[in-house]
């Protein structure tokens, strides 16, 4: 038997009646929440599976919070990894508000689009709440995944369904783009995932050197002949004085190949005058607790002295390459010393070369670079050397502009590589320029978080510090 005709069973009047009396009970007892869109922008075609995503929209919309004896029991657990949150909040929205006021602004973006192409499952989604979206919840200051969208509940009163249900669990942070313009939003994101920290430079200025022409009977070179071992510290270098002349001076570099410590090289500081090469100086290495070193030295004329700092120049955290001038004979070669605050100490001479008829120029390579600009949210920045690129989390600035050496600090995210230093680090958005003087790598603070104990008691069983585990110089 059919339906009776003479009734009926809720007309088109009716079913806008409930819904008009459901919003203004949603403006009355519910809340303002932000809803926030997930935009892909890489899915995998064979496995469905959203790679990358990110926030950029927000949209305010009245919820009824359905939670009256707080979150879920049992959200809070306590695993071997330390205190896991698994809050979840049940939210109901209006479908006709939805639909009105969100939906439009969905239609026809790249809200479900995998490469440019839209699926009809996909076209559908956008008239309604769908999930992976993100909600806002201004009360906890916390952000919530939708899980589960409920489309039938109540269950077709009047013939129609007046409400969305959402199902919505705290949000897990995995790298996502999340940049909606709304400071309270975006700096619930700041701290999360892995953040590299990068002390930056504003300043950098090229180093200059000048060479001393040395004259007859100079060191012009230290050949290291036995490396020794089980030094503790660098040991002195002695070249025995010539007869009637300068002493030559030099120093001691030292490497360490797995637990043994030994000399590397021996650089020179002053390759001296008077000497001969059929009485060459004996060379002497003494202390640092070490044995067995043993070098001697080659004898020649008309090489390099030694080279002075005219100025040290700054912004140099990496070692800069010395590039000192041709001769007739053999061009010398010389190694960059680097002091604490980014400028170049000395030069060393590997080689103080031979057939000089003048002093040569000697030129240092390096920065001379001027910070500039202002890093903004969620721009990607560039490392010149390294190539590696990253998101900024955060900017920090000097602003005691008299203080010896002020920080300049920016937080980065969602790296590809590994920075270094020294290197010159650009903003996509900004075009804002810094010099890299040091960085470091930290994950998020949790009260419960024990990596670094983890990272440490794990060098102690094997150490991926040496890039040749069986010893190289």
């Amino acid at each position: 038997m059919t339906l009776n005709p003479f009734f009926l069973q809720g007309s088109a009047g009716e079913q806008f009646l409930v819904q008009d009396l459901i919003n203004e009970h949603l403006k009355i007892y519910g809340i303002d929440v932000y809803y926030l869109p997930r935009k892909y922008l890489e899915i995998d075609d064979v496995l469905r599976e959203v790679e990358s995503s990110k926030f950029d929209d927000n949209f305010i919309i009245e919820a009824y919070l359905d939670n009256y004896e707080g979150y879920a029991p049992g959200s809070d657990l306590m695993t071997k990894f330390g205190l896991r949150l698994k809050n979840e909040i049940k939210l109901i929205i209006s479908s006709e508000r939805f639909e009105e006021f969100i939906s439009p602004f969905l239609s026809g973006s790249n809200f479900g689009i995998s490469e440019g192409r839209i699926t009809n499952q996909e076209e559908q989604l956008v008239t309604r709440p769908k999930e992976g979206d993100l909600i806002y919840f201004p009360l906890g200051e916390r952000l919530f995944e939708i899980k589960h969208v409920e489309l039938e509940k109540p269950f077709y009163q009047l013939g129609k369904t007046y409400v969305y249900e959402l199902l919505c669990e705290l949000y897990e942070y995995e790298n996502e783009d999340i940049d909606t313009s709304i400071e309270e939003i975006d700096n619930t994101v700041k701290d999360e995932g892995y953040i590299t920290t990068l002390n930056l430079e504003g300043i950098g200025q090229t180093a200059t050197a000048t060479a001393t022409l040395g004259g007859v009977g100079m060191v012009g070179q230290i050949i290291l002949n036995e490396d020794g071992y089980n030094y503790t510290s660098t040991p002195s270098v002695t070249i025995a004085p010539p007869t009637s002349g300068i002493t030559a001076t030099a120093v001691a570099i030292t490497t360490s190949i797995g637990s043994v410590r030994s000399v590397k090289s021996i650089r020179i500081t002053n390759a001296g005058s008077g000497y001969t090469s059929s009485n060459p100086p004996t060379v002497t290495i003494t202390g640092g607790n070490g044995i067995g070193a043993a070098a001697t030295a080659v004898i020649v004329d008309n090489g390099i002295q030694y080279l002075s700092i005219s100025n040290v120049g700054s912004g140099y955290y990496i070692t800069p390459t010395v590039t000192i001038g041709p001769s007739v004979g053999q061009t010398a070669t010389a190694y960059a010393v680097l002091n604490n605050d980014g400028g170049v100490s000395s030069l060393q001479l590997i080689n103080a070369g031979y057939g000089y008829t003048e002093a040569p120029t000697v030129s240092i390579s390096g920065v001379s670079t001027t910070g500039i600009g202002t890093f903004v949210y969620n721009e990607t920045v560039t490392g010149s050397l390294s190539g590696t690129t990253a998101v900024v989390r955060e900017f920090k600035r000097r602003t005691d502009l008299n203080a010896v050496d002020p920080p300049i600090e920016l937080r980065v995210a969602i790296n590809n590589g590994q920075f270094s230093a020294g290197e010159v680090i650009t903003g996509a958005a900004s075009s804002a320029t810094y010099i890299l003087k040091s960085y470091d790598n930290d994950s998020y603070e949790d009260s419960y978080d024990i990596n670094e104990e983890i990272e440490l008691e794990a060098d102690n069983i094997l150490d991926f510090t040496e890039s040749n585990p069986f010893g190289e110089y």
